[in-house]
């Protein structure tokens, strides 16, 4: 779509999630046995024909450097436009206080020599830590014909979902009330995908500064709710954003029904990664695998039940596995016993060594580690 630009906002940090974010951001923690969080917010994009791609960064981002490279795996390693990585150092002049931003449109602020060059009319903004595969195109069709100055992604009632913005939505979807904290029956959880034009954009952002206003749902959609023409357009398929270990260990679990796969993973709208060329998984004729999903490269020894298994994972002979995330080249020794746990990347765990975790809580072990 050449008339819309995106921007990602990939900094948020979450202390709840511990081990998983400590030498990487939320929006580049592994998910779904061989992808980044980050890669489903950028394939939409991309689905939606989005070619121009910018990224905010903040810290801790080298994962997510090594992650996105040129941007070639998603067809935008291009001479003009493309992806764009923006990190905090790249605008020395804006505050002194460089290692954070107080929110979203502070970012907005630090990259305003970058936007002067968006060559397209409307931008979608992004939240890089959202997981959810959204048919971009159709929302912004559906902005158009609404006439709307901002379109807010929603999700429905019986999604569940608790948040941090709700809308309350009267005739044709117009949003009538913005509420920032708690949940509301009546009220629809906002995810955080927002479309709007850049002249609009670049408006509220000069109003904004006028006021110091930092974050765009309190400081844009609450505050200008009565002076703007806001919309939502409803998702009803799966989203999620993991809010700690134990939830993260919840939602990817989630993948092993059928259902949420199929949504998520739509065939018309593929989810991209960084291309990683792996030989099949081999299957040693004592191993025994049931209700998993594994990635290639591995080697598979023991036993697996309920599942998730990243590339390049090896588990040997005895081994017994149930309700476990291994991230990508972890090794698991004979004889080991492991269930409710999350191995980051490259963990070893030796041999004969026991440890159970639980659904509400997990056993996570840092990157690199040894048990």
């Amino acid at each position: 779509m050449k008339n819309m630009h995106g921007i990602l906002f990939a900094y948020s940090s979450n202390v709840r999630l511990k081990e998983l974010t400590e030498h990487r951001t939320a929006s580049s923690m592994p998910f779904g046995s061989r992808y980044r969080v980050i890669d489903f917010m950028l394939s939409n994009m991309v689905n939606a024909g989005i070619t121009d791609i910018g990224v905010i960064m903040r810290e801790n981002y080298q994962s997510l450097l090594d992650h996105l490279g040129s941007g070639k795996d998603w067809d935008l390693a291009r001479k003009r436009g493309g992806l764009r990585l923006l990190p905090p150092f790249a605008y020395a002049g804006t505050r002194r206080e460089l290692s954070t931003y107080r929110g979203n449109l502070e970012a907005l602020y630090a990259i305003t020599s970058y936007m002067e060059h968006i060559r397209q009319e409307y931008i979608v903004l992004a939240d890089g830590d959202l997981i959810v595969n959204l048919p971009l195109e159709e929302i912004f069709e559906s902005h158009i014909e609404s006439g709307a100055d901002i379109t807010c992604v929603c999700l429905g009632h019986e999604s569940g979902v608790e948040g941090g913005t709700y809308l309350r939505l009267g005739l044709q979807n117009r949003v009538r009330e913005v509420l920032l904290s708690g949940l509301d029956e009546k009220a629809y959880p906002c995810i955080g995908v927002y479309i709007l034009s850049k002249k609009l954009l670049e408006k509220l952002l000069a109003d904004s500064a006028k006021h110091n206003g930092v974050i765009f749902t309190r400081d844009v959609l609450q505050r200008m709710q009565g002076q703007l023409n806001m919309t939502a357009y409803i998702h009803k398929g799966f989203s999620t954003r993991p809010q700690s270990v134990a939830d993260y260990f919840k939602q990817t679990m989630a993948l092993l029904k059928p259902d949420v796969r199929k949504d998520l993973f739509n065939r018309k709208r593929p989810i991209k990664t960084k291309l990683r060329d792996e030989a099949s998984t081999y299957y040693a004729p004592e191993s025994h695998v049931k209700r998993s999903v594994v990635a290639d490269g591995c080697i598979i020894k023991g036993e697996l039940e309920d599942c998730i298994v990243f590339r390049g994972v090896t588990v040997e002979k005895g081994a017994k596995l149930s309700n476990c995330i291994l991230m990508q080249d972890t090794v698991i020794r004979e004889d080991v016993d492991l269930s409710f746990a999350i191995t980051d990347k490259e963990v070893e765990v030796t041999k004969g060594r026991i440890l159970k975790g639980h659904e509400s809580y997990p056993i996570a072990i840092s990157k690199g580690s040894v048990v």
